[in-house]
């Protein structure tokens, strides 16, 4: 009797433990897409700091979270077909690399939340209704942070004492461009400094607006527009160094190429505060409920090869202050 109330046991639970496993099999994870806008290898960094604000939240990719990547490859028609694919693909969530990538995502859904990572002003940008309450399918972080101008002018000025004109490398049909402009001139007048505003229109023309930059004898030059410069960023460098000219960017890609300083919001840090707003989606929280976040860390770096060069010596009391140096 004992043992047929024991064989009976075994069977209850290894029919309870079959049960479950097969329902753990049939369990649809959570699937989120992750919308690039350039090359998928030239975000490594960013794409793994999203994985680790994650995985700081519990979740494991291919565990309890299933990640798909799709990448424009620098090429805008390529982003509208990649944002189409994550659709067709009923993610849950849409995480945005960039501007581009937001355009793409909003174009193809208007349902699938879609979570910003680095978008300069989502409200001037007719993105959200406002930071507090974003009010549609899009919320996340900005890299708004209006000082950010008046910031890279004054370390200019700190690294170059006798600086008294600025060429700024700018492109009109960027978002913010306008609010980006008064932010500048504003700053430049509090530090008594001259602008040349040299507006890009097309990468091609990069020659000729550095040749500008020095026939107006700028003595720095502040680079804007992240999203039209990055992929010349390298070429850039080069044109920078080539006419001696100190320059300030506002990505850190950029000094990874041979740029001399970034100053600019943590990209890294974004995307892994990115995270939260996934898992709170994940949970049932609605995007037009939850604010959207402006950048708390910020990156200071200095390309050290680059200023010896140009022939420029970084005071001690700039280069301390610096996150990272490269040499």
């Amino acid at each position: 009797m004992r043992n047929n109330w024991f064989g009976s046991l075994v069977l209850v639970l290894v029919i309870a433990w079959a049960g479950n496993a097969t329902a753990q099999q049939g369990k649809r994870l959570p699937r989120v897409g992750f919308l690039i806008a350039s090359s998928a290898g030239s975000q490594t960094p960013r794409l793994e700091a999203f994985k680790r604000g994650l995985r700081e939240l519990g979740y494991v990719e291919g565990q309890n979270i299933l990640l798909d990547i799709r990448s424009g490859e620098g090429n805008p028609e390529q982003i509208s077909i990649a944002a189409a694919e994550l659709v067709n693909l009923k993610v849950d969530v849409i995480v945005s690399g960039g501007p581009t990538s937001t355009r793409a995502a909003k174009q193809a859904t208007s349902t699938i939340p879609i979570v910003l990572t680095l978008e300069g002003d989502p409200v001037a940008d007719g993105l959200v209704a406002s930071l507090a309450r974003p009010g549609g399918n899009i919320t996340g972080l900005s890299t708004l942070a209006p000082e950010l101008s008046g910031k890279r002018l004054e370390l200019l000025r700190e690294m170059v004492p006798k600086l008294s004109r600025v060429a700024v490398l700018a492109s009109r049909d960027l978002p913010n461009y306008s609010l980006q402009k008064e932010e500048i001139e504003a700053a430049a007048k509090a530090l008594r400094l001259q602008l040349q505003i040299l507006e890009l229109k097309d990468p091609k023309d990069l020659e000729a607006v550095f040749q500008a930059a020095t026939k107006g004898r700028a003595g720095a030059i502040l680079a804007q527009g992240a999203a039209r410069l990055l992929s010349q960023r390298t070429r850039v460098a080069e044109l920078a160094v080539k006419h001696r000219l100190p320059a300030i960017y506002p990505r850190e890609e950029f000094v990874e190429a041979g740029g001399l300083v970034v100053y600019a919001p943590s990209t890294s840090d974004l995307s892994r505060r990115a995270a939260t707003y996934v898992v709170k989606i994940l949970k049932g929280a609605k995007p037009a409920d939850l604010p959207v976040e402006q950048p708390t860390k910020f990156e200071f770096v200095i390309n050290l090869k680059t200023a010896k060069q140009i022939g420029l010596t970084i005071p001690p009391n700039v280069l301390a202050r610096a996150d990272r140096g490269i040499r």
